[in-house]
């Protein structure tokens, strides 16, 4: 079996790692615009500054890769790929600075317009992030983010807005971005908690109430265009237990429950999984869940199933005394000897995808989509400006054969999008030598360079492959 010839091959990014324009035409800061640089290495993730001091400190969302401007470039550039589909996120304070107006800021609005109509003329479809990470700061500061269940209404008055406003110009979209990180760190990027030490019962509280604004989202959207096709978004980590030790997979299968299966479970199921409940017992959690919520999480389910796939990792229950830990997407657990790592030492597993596929379809059976994939790497150009990134490309042509195996085991695969399609500053740490692109960006981790863009190797692969529907991977 192949690829289905509606398959949706394309690519994505974020608007808080690729616009910049920061504070143009209107728009607020977003949580993300307080993040100042990091660095590898040095080992240190971005620094969160509740005041901004841009005379000291260096801030890569201010800038990004300054997509705001260059957007036709970027576009057609990923016209020129083939892409059927683009994923891309709006920025909440474009739209509503502050995020608790009643009326948007139109110069916001108009942006995107321009965006989707560029889109329109290549023929590519936009899959949209509503919230991709970029709660407005003001809702933080002021409202301790989602722990206030005001925000829910705010959620749903944005939301409300770009459905209305894109109706005609956008079918899929997706409600917040890695909503599975709300449990994790107090959720800072999803629950938009960080004023002062939270509580675990305040943690879940407010992630509580990202699941309602979510599922009112759901609501409002079906109702201004039945053929809007909404999905939810995961951070998917898949676990293996270390060894056959009973200890290892019963530990394995308790965070994975807690952090794979929980949030998925709210919103594709419509109810909170029994586990949780369970946790929320043991560990005298109160959340206030309503007979209202309980109704509006089944009435709020998603269409489809989407979810960000990098690694694997092995997980034992003595995770704490171990020496051997590797990195990840902000989830760590132990080595697999049987793994090659990425610069960042991310465990590179293809087979684990088709794993991962499997299994998550088999608990949902909805559409399922890949909207994020690929390998962080330090890319050379070469004396004649060529960049030939044949490991990005390997690291594709593998995890592309295993979707299609998914696909034969029956999987319901409707689209895959690579993400950071073009090199754009990262989440973790705001560097740009992390690059994930087909597209080279000249910019470098302090914000010098000319910002032009150029084709790497990767970026003729790929065409060829969608190109061909996935059957041409050589």
């Amino acid at each position: 079996m192949s690829f289905p010839k509606n398959f949706l091959w394309g690519g994505a990014t974020a608007a808080n790692q690729c616009e910049g324009a920061w504070n143009e035409d209107g728009k607020g800061d977003s949580i993300c615009d307080h993040n100042r640089a990091g660095s590898r290495t040095a080992n240190t993730h971005r620094t969160f500054d509740l005041e901004i001091d841009t005379d000291q400190y260096y801030y890569p969302s201010h800038t990004g890769i300054d997509s705001y401007h260059r957007y036709k470039e970027d576009i057609a550039l990923f016209a020129e790929m083939g892409f059927k589909v683009y994923r891309m996120s709006i920025a909440w304070s474009r739209i509503f600075p502050n995020g608790d107006e009643e009326t948007p800021n139109e110069a916001g609005l108009q942006f995107y317009d321009e965006v989707f109509d560029e889109l329109a003329k290549y023929g590519i479809e936009p899959l949209v992030t509503i919230s991709h990470f970029e709660l407005p700061f003001h809702l933080g500061k002021t409202y301790d983010g989602f722990l206030d269940k005001r925000t829910i209404s705010f959620y749903e008055n944005y939301a409300t807005t770009l459905f209305e406003r894109y109706k005609d110009k956008v079918k899929y979209w997706l409600t917040f971005n890695e909503i599975n990180f709300g449990t994790m760190d107090h959720g800072k990027r999803i629950n938009g908690l960080f004023n002062r030490e939270y509580t675990e019962t305040e943690q879940y509280q407010a992630l509580h109430n990202v699941f309602l604004a979510s599922a009112k989202a759901v609501v409002a959207g079906h109702k201004i265009n039945p053929d809007f096709k909404i999905g939810c978004m995961l951070a998917y980590i898949t676990m293996y237990p270390k060894t056959c030790r009973p200890e290892d997979v019963l530990k394995t299968q308790q965070i994975n429950e807690k952090f794979n299966f929980f949030c998925g479970d709210v919103q594709v199921k419509g109810q909170y999984p029994y586990f949780m409940k369970r946790y929320f017992e043991k560990n005298n959690i109160q959340v206030e869940i309503t007979e209202e919520d309980k109704a509006l999480l089944k009435a709020g389910t998603v269409d489809y199933y989407t979810f960000s796939y990098y690694m694997t990792t092995c997980i034992t229950d003595d995770l704490e005394k171990r020496n051997d830990k590797t990195g990840g997407n902000l989830f760590g657990g132990v080595s697999n000897e049987y793994l090659e790592t990425s610069d960042w030492g991310w465990q590179i597993d293809p087979i684990g995808l088709r794993y991962t596929l499997n299994q998550i379809y088999s608990r949902y059976e909805v559409p399922l989509m890949v909207v994020e994939n690929g390998l962080g790497a330090f890319d050379e150009v070469e004396a004649n400006g060529s960049i030939n990134d044949d490991y990005r490309i390997d690291y594709f042509k593998q995890h592309i054969i295993e979707m299609e195996k998914a696909i034969d085991d029956g999987v319901d695969l409707i689209g895959y999008t690579p993400w950071g399609c073009i090199d754009l500053i990262s989440a973790g740490t705001g560097e740009m030598s992390k690059r994930y692109g087909f597209i080279y960006v000249d910019r470098d981790d302090e914000g010098n360079g000319t910002l032009d863009r150029s084709r790497k190797k990767s970026f003729y692969w790929y065409k060829q492959v969608i190109e061909s529907n996935g059957e041409n991977l050589a």
